[in-house]
């Protein structure tokens, strides 16, 4: 039998060009190679052409039956866009077949033609007819016709209904978010004696795990398995194990998954995903390699769930076997490896994915979401100018890209060039957001310019319609904080319209380092004891605050809470990329490194040579009540400082010098740096966990404002 939704792309365009005979010529004419399988068009063109009802068409290969000369009388066209349906006059001496209404009713775009089907249900007596109705009541709620009234009452005029019927409604319930009654629906159900079918679960395990109702998504499996629905239905244990994982329950979700009997890709890839983002990659990559059918989407979950739980090296090492199984990546794969190799900042590494994105036809040129990320990558490489390169290769730009790069300038202490740009994208009508207006709020931070810094603030809300949010507050309260302007920040948090975060008061606590504000210090960290009572980063400044005023009682006072929270300060780690493009690690005071005396020599030698240009250990930066000759040794093993004994031994003399760090650099390492860079004429690039210092001649990108 032939459906009426075969007819729609092309009988339409042929009926509509045999309104006359010289029309239906033209028409026939654009189909005068062997038919492939749509007899209703042939027959439509053919009709018009000889001008009779039913007319055979042997020349095309087509044979006369009942259905297509019924089928003639009985389709009618449907035009495009929200048009109603052409009259149904024509078809009132013949009676639809139920699959012709179906048909129909898949083929709606607006409530007026589903109610002109539905008219034509009533009138030609097939109300009552369940597998009309279902559709009829999905097809409503598919376009958020609220289930009550017009969906219920059709339903409550059926007197014979089948499971179908009643999950079709429990279904509508569960999509406009009302469980109850879809809970209470099913109730009814079931005290009509009714089985339910495997949809009806789903349809319920969907909507307790839209809303994390963990309670009712436990009875729903207790349903499942009283009337045997669960252990033969794939679709509903999938469901099954995404309710349990979405509420946090990822033991009872893995229990589902080890019953499971047969286990398709959605089965693995879910729970995969679930791992990754719960941060047990240890269960992921187990599940992962267990997988026997790897498909594009398991590999990019394995990628990303690396990437994004902080071991890049082993998102790389996923993405190369990936690469090497011969499976297909797409933007998604690729940005989330492209973030990994942001993470370690290798430029080589950074290259390296560019040239395997633009052979995989995701190049910037072609792929806004991955020039974007190449965009982000490039710029906590070290590499701004790659980063611009790459932005002024993209054909197309967005806010994405736009916001991505104005944050490269900022991170790189090239504020004017950030807010250069930033007026260049309102020229081209690109319209700023949020991230947006964070980049050029950094980069006025890190670059010292108060007064630029509150004109954008104000212009968010009052020229763009864009409410600051948390981090917004926090960038205004690092830009007072760092130009000494600690009362007007603490007002500025006072009269927050939202509830400041730790980021906020983060932000204040680091201003009064910066500006020995132990005063000030001591409200920022009262509130951030509250707000993170674990926060480490938080104490250790608190400390160091202390310890540059010369409070060490004080500092033991903050020494002593850290060690009846169990809290240990995260360990100093540097990095740096060796010539084969292997990363090499430094912790501070960490003397295992088969070069530590050779790094040491050197590191010593420096000290002495900058010495007779001034430069003295800034011993404050060590906040320990110490002799004077630990605290320097101490200031010596400083995980930067190792990582550039390193680089100096190994690297070119007129190579650039790139070290990581996952900690902010001190004074006295910033001041280490910048004589360095001036006696051996080497450009030190250091990127810690705020910005990027370019150390140059003698002096710093930063300006010594950090």
């Amino acid at each position: 039998m032939i459906i009426i939704s075969s007819l729609i792309v092309k009988s339409t365009r042929a009926k509509l060009l045999a309104k006359d005979k010289k029309a239906a010529r033209e028409a026939f004419g654009a189909y005068n190679e062997p038919p492939t399988g749509d007899a209703k068009s042939w027959l439509c063109l053919k009709t018009a052409l000889n001008g009779v009802r039913a007319l055979v068409c042997p020349s095309e290969g087509f044979a006369p039956n009942a259905q297509s000369t019924n089928d003639l009388q009985h389709v009618t066209i449907l035009s495009k866009g929200s048009q109603p349906f052409t009259p149904f006059s024509q078809l009132h001496e013949q009676k639809l077949l139920e699959s012709h209404l179906v048909s129909l009713l898949d083929v709606c775009n607006g409530l007026l033609q589903i109610r002109q089907v539905h008219a034509h249900v009533i009138r030609r007596g097939v109300d009552q007819c369940c597998y009309v109705l279902t559709k009829l009541i999905r097809t409503l709620t598919k376009i958020n016709v609220p289930v009550d009234p017009y969906p219920r009452l059709v339903f409550e005029r059926v007197k014979d209904r089948n499971p179908f019927l009643w999950t079709a409604m429990i279904r509508g319930y569960c999509m406009e978010g009302s469980l109850e009654e879809a809970f209470w629906m099913y109730g009814l159900m079931r005290r009509e004696g009714l089985s339910p079918v495997s949809f009806t679960f789903t349809a319920l395990l969907k909507a307790c795990s839209d809303v994390l109702e963990l309670q009712l998504g436990c009875q729903i499996h207790c349903q499942c398995v009283k009337v045997g629905r669960l252990s033969s239905d794939l679709y509903t244990m999938n469901t099954l194990i995404d309710m349990y994982v979405k509420c946090g329950l990822l033991d009872c979700g893995r229990k589902v998954f080890d019953e499971m009997p047969v286990r398709d890709a959605i089965s693995w890839t879910s729970l995969i995903f679930a791992y990754a983002k719960s941060g047990d990659m240890g269960s992921a990559m187990e599940l992962f390699d267990g997988l026997p059918f790897k498909d594009m989407v398991a590999w990019t979950t394995m990628v990303t769930g690396l990437a994004q739980n902080g071991k890049p090296n082993e998102s790389i090492e996923i993405f190369c076997r990936m690469q090497n199984a011969g499976v297909e990546t797409d933007d998604v794969t690729l940005s989330g490896v492209i973030s990994a190799c942001a993470q370690l900042g290798s430029t080589k590494h950074a290259d390296w994915i560019r040239s395997v994105a633009e052979r995989s036809g995701y190049g910037p040129a072609n792929n806004v979401v991955v020039g974007s990320a190449l965009i982000d990558m490039y710029s906590k490489c070290g590499s701004v100018e790659n980063a611009h390169d790459v932005f002024e290769k993209m054909k197309m730009k967005n806010v994405f890209s736009y916001s991505s790069m104005i944050l490269g300038f900022a991170m790189h202490g090239h504020a004017s060039r950030a807010l250069d740009l930033f007026e260049s994208m309102l020229r081209t009508n690109s319209r700023p957001n949020d991230v947006t207006f964070l980049g050029v709020l950094l980069a006025c931070s890190y670059s010292g310019l108060v007064e630029q810094a509150k004109h954008f603030f104000h212009a968010m809300e009052n020229k763009f319609g864009i409410n600051p949010a948390v981090n917004h507050y926090a960038c205004m309260v690092d830009v007072l904080g760092r130009a000494g302007k600690l009362e007007e920040a603490l007002d500025l948090i006072r009269n927050m319209p939202i509830k400041p975060n730790g980021g906020v008061w983060g932000a204040l606590l680091g201003g009064c380092r910066i500006h020995s504000n132990p005063e000030v210090a001591e409200i920022a960290a009262n509130h951030l004891l509250e707000l993170e009572p674990d926060g480490i980063g938080n104490f250790v400044l608190l400390a160091n605050i202390y310890a540059s005023a010369g409070r060490w009682e004080d500092v033991l006072k903050v020494r002593k809470m850290m060690k009846s929270r169990l809290l240990r300060k995260s360990p100093s780690r540097s990095w740096v990329e060796g010539k084969d493009g292997e990363i090499r690690e430094f912790y501070a005071g960490d003397s295992t490194d088969p070069m530590s005396c050779e790094i040491m020599r050197v590191l010593e030698d420096l000290v002495v040579q900058l010495g007779f240009g001034g430069y003295e250990p800034n011993l404050s930066c060590v906040p320990y009540d110490l002799g004077d000759k630990e605290k320097k040794r101490i200031l010596m093993s400083h995980s930067e400082k190792l990582a550039l004994g390193y680089s100096l031994l190994t690297s070119s003399s007129v190579s650039d010098i790139k070290i990581m760090k996952n900690l902010r650099i001190c004074e006295d390492c910033h001041s280490f740096m910048s004589g360095v860079s001036g006696l051996s004429g080497r450009v030190i690039i250091i990127r810690d966990n705020k910005r990027f210092h370019h150390f140059r001649n003698g002096f710093c990108s930063c300006g010594n404002f950090w």
